[in-house]
C-alpha cells in the first residue's frame, strides 16, 4: 500500500530532508522502498518496480484460496497436507511440486479452525511482530466483551481473539458473537471467506481488496438490531504510534458514516493493547483513552507472561475509552476495585493519598517523591544533581534543550511527532 512519509533529520540543522519509505517494514531488508520528496523518478525505475510488485503478489487470490479451502475440507483425512515451507494448504494436485518440502499430515477440522496454531508466527519485530495471545488473556477478552454487551468484534490484528470467536460460534448455538479480522497477514486468506477476513495494512489504512474489502468493513460496523460493536487492536510493539492512531480514526469515522443516531460526538468502543511505556504517547492522540491495569500475555513471547514477578512482569496494558469502572478484573488473580479511582488495580497498586490516585504502572508498589512530586519506580531514587528520580546508578547528564528536533522537552529525537508525517 501507499508509504509514509518521514524527515530524516541532522543535529544541529533546523530543517531534515523529507523521504517516503514503506509503511509496514522498517528493516530495509524485508523492504528496500526508499525516495526522497523532491526525487524525480526515471520511466525505467517505475517499471521496475512494477514489475518486483507483480512478482511478489500472493499465488493465490482470497477468492482462490476459498475456492481451495472448500475442496479441501472435503478430502477424507489422510489426503488433507499442509506445507510447512510454503505455508499452504495442499490439494492432491500439487503434492509433486512440493515433494522435498516438509509436510503436516491428516489436518484436523479443529486445525483449522485454529490456524495461528497452524501457520508459522511471524516474529520480525520491526515488520509483522506475530505474538499471539495466550489462550487466558484471549478467554478474558472473550468474556469482557459479552459481559458488556458487544456481539460485532472488529479484530485488528488479533488473529486468536478472532479464531476463537468463529470456533465459538460454529460449535455453539446460542453463540451470538460475531468478528471481522483485518490483518496484514494475508495467509489466513486460506481459512476465512471474504465477509471474515480482509487483507488490511493498519499503518497506513489500506485494505488490498480494494473498494470491496472497505465496503466489507463499513457493513460489519453498521450496528443493527442492537448489536453494539467494539474495535480490538493489537499491533507490533515496533510500530509508529502516530501512524497506528491515523489509521484507527480512520476506523473510527468510518463507524460514525454507518449513519447512526448518536455517533457523531461519539467514538467507536475500542481496546488498543500495547506496553504501558506508551501510555503518554497513544494519550497524545486519544486523550479519552485510560490504562487499565490487565497484564495481557503472549504464548509465543518469551517475556511476556502473567504470574512473572518484578520486572520479569508482562509490560503489556489494554488502553480503551469505555468506562474505567465498566472493565472488571478477575479477583483471583490479583486484581481489586479501588473505590476512589473506581476502577480496578492490580493488588499490589497502592493508592497514594498524595497523588489521589493508584500510580503504579508495571505492576509493583510504587513510592512518592515528595521532591519530584508525583510516585516513582521502587528502584529510583532522587538525584539531587539531574533534579529528578531516576535509577542509582547513572551519569548525571542534565540537559535542558530537550529533544533537538523540535527542541521540546519530555521526549528523545526518535520519539519526535516531528520524524513522522502520516
Amino acid at each position: 500500500g501507499p508509504a509514509l512519509l518521514f524527515v530524516k533529520t541532522s543535529q544541529g540543522k533546523e530543517e531534515g530532508r523529507r523521504f517516503y519509505a514503506c509503511s509496514a517494514c522498517r528493516d530495509r531488508k524485508d523492504c528496500n522502498f526508499f525516495q526522497w520528496e523532491d526525487e524525480k523518478v526515471s520511466e525505467t525505475r517505475l517499471a521496475a518496480r512494477e514489475e518486483y510488485n507483480r512478482n511478489h503478489q500472493p499465488f493465490f487470490t482470497h477468492r482462490q484460496n476459498v475456492d481451495r479451502y472448500k475442496n479441501f475440507v472435503l478430502l477424507p483425512l489422510s489426503k488433507r497436507r499442509f506445507c510447512r515451507e510454503c505455508q499452504q494448504l495442499l490439494l492432491p494436485a500439487e503434492w509433486e511440486k512440493h515433494a522435498n518440502h516438509q509436510f503436516l499430515c491428516d489436518i484436523t477440522t479443529a486445525q483449522l479452525k485454529s490456524p495461528s496454531q497452524l501457520l508459522y508466527p511471524l516474529e520480525n519485530k520491526k515488520t509483522n511482530a506475530q505474538y499471539l495471545f495466550a489462550d487466558r488473556s484471549c478467554q478474558f477478552l472473550l468474556n469482557l466483551l459479552i459481559d458488556l454487551g458487544f456481539r460485532r468484534v472488529l479484530s485488528v490484528g488479533t488473529p486468536r481473539l478472532h479464531e476463537m470467536i468463529q470456533s465459538k460460534a460454529s460449535q455453539e448455538e446460542e453463540f451470538n458473537v460475531r468478528s471481522l479480522l483485518l490483518d496484514i497477514d494475508f495467509r489466513y486468506s486460506q481459512f476465512y471467506t471474504e465477509d471474515e477476513f480482509c487483507h488490511y495494512n493498519m499503518f497506513n489504512h489500506h485494505f488490498f481488496g480494494g473498494e470491496a474489502a472497505r465496503e466489507t468493513c463499513r457493513k460489519f460496523l453498521y450496528e443493527e438490531n442492537g448489536e453494539r460493536v467494539i474495535m480490538v487492536t493489537d499491533p507490533p510493539f515496533g510500530g509508529l504510534v502516530e501512524a497506528l492512531a491515523s489509521s484507527f480514526k480512520k476506523l473510527m469515522a468510518m463507524w460514525r458514516e454507518t449513519e447512526k443516531e448518536g455517533h457523531d460526538n461519539r467514538e467507536l468502543p475500542m481496546f488498543w493493547i500495547f506496553p504501558y511505556f506508551f501510555e503518554s504517547r497513544i494519550l497524545d492522540f486519544f486523550p479519552s483513552f485510560s490504562m487499565m491495569d490487565y497484564q495481557v500475555d503472549y504464548d509465543n513471547h518469551a517475556l511476556y507472561k502473567h504470574g512473572k514477578t518484578g520486572r520479569r512482569q508482562s509490560p503489556v496494558r489494554i488502553f480503551t475509552n469505555l468506562t474505567p469502572s465498566m472493565i472488571v478484573l478477575p479477583e483471583e488473580e490479583g486484581y481489586r476495585f479501588c473505590t476512589v479511582c473506581q476502577r480496578y488495580v492490580s493488588s499490589d497498586n497502592q493508592h497514594c493519598e498524595i497523588c489521589n490516585s493508584c500510580t503504579s504502572k508495571d505492576g509493583r508498589r510504587w513510592k512518592h517523591c515528595v521532591l519530584c512530586k508525583k510516585c516513582v519506580k521502587p528502584s529510583w531514587f532522587h538525584c539531587n544533581n539531574c533534579n529528578c528520580c531516576t535509577l542509582q546508578k547513572h551519569s548525571c547528564e542534565k540537559n535542558d534543550i530537550g529533544c533537538f528536533v523540535c527542541g521540546k522537552a519530555g521526549h528523545k529525537r526518535s520519539a519526535c511527532p516531528s520524524l513522522s508525517l502520516t
